[in-house]
């Protein structure tokens, strides 16, 4: 038997081997979208049928609910509302009997006449069992949009302009133009844009917000740099 004729077995097999994997990619990318649909729509027997009983299911919350809790907690969108969900930037790596994805859930919900867009970040973990393919594990996060900007005057900007420190850390705020701009520690300077009166944001950066603080007679005196609810806070010195 010749050199090539003893790899052809092996590489049938790997052919086979890639196309069951395909096959298995293409499977799962339907079940999570109809898990998504069936999320967006409430179907409990949906989620019920693709959920394994033992699943680590974590929303964007940050809530932990059982299958029991998912599924018996499954409800229409209230009258006025619905909701869809589509898949997007979806990958799946199938190694064995597990598959493991990522995605974006874009989501469009119709409320009452308005239109709000989201997206959400998740992985999704399915083991083949006796019954099929089902959801053992599930992470979502919502991915961080920049709010709506707010038109301010330059003399109200100007109110922000000063010096600020938080211990040895001096944070300096500048009017450019008809905006702000804020340098960290003589570092580079970022854009901050205002979401209303005195509250602002850097655009890329919405994990972030700096709230300013007035004393009696509305002079400020100091902001807190705001993440995930938890504050820095700087007193102005200059």
């Amino acid at each position: 038997m010749s050199r090539h004729a003893a790899l052809l077995p092996i590489l049938l097999a790997l052919c086979v081997s890639a196309r069951a994997n395909d096959d298995v990619a293409a499977l799962i990318k339907r079940q999570s979208q109809e898990f998504s649909d069936a999320s967006a729509s409430g179907d409990a027997k949906v989620l019920g049928k693709y959920l394994d009983d033992r699943v680590l299911f974590m929303n964007e919350g940050g809530d932990m609910p059982t299958k029991k809790e998912i599924v018996d907690g499954a409800q229409p969108p209230a009258n006025g509302m619905t909701n869809k969900l589509t898949q997007e930037n979806f990958k799946v790596e199938v190694h064995g009997n597990v598959a493991v994805t990522s995605f974006t859930d874009v989501s469009t919900l119709q409320f009452h006449g308005q239109t709000v867009h989201a997206k959400y970040l998740s992985t999704e973990v399915w083991l083949r069992e006796a019954a099929g393919w089902k959801m053992i594990s599930s992470q979502t996060m919502a991915a961080q949009d920049d709010p709506p900007e707010a038109t301010m005057s330059v003399w109200a900007l100007d109110e922000y302009v000063g010096t600020y420190q938080a211990g040895d850390f001096t944070y300096r705020i500048e009017r450019t133009g008809d905006g702000l701009t804020g340098t960290a520690q003589g570092g580079k300077p970022v854009v901050l844009k205002a979401e209303l009166r005195d509250v602002f944001f850097t655009p890329g950066a919405p994990r972030i917000r700096r709230i300013f603080q007035r004393d009696e007679h509305g002079k400020i005196i100091g902001f807190a740099s705001r993440r995930e609810g938890h504050d820095i806070v700087f007193k102005r010195v200059g």
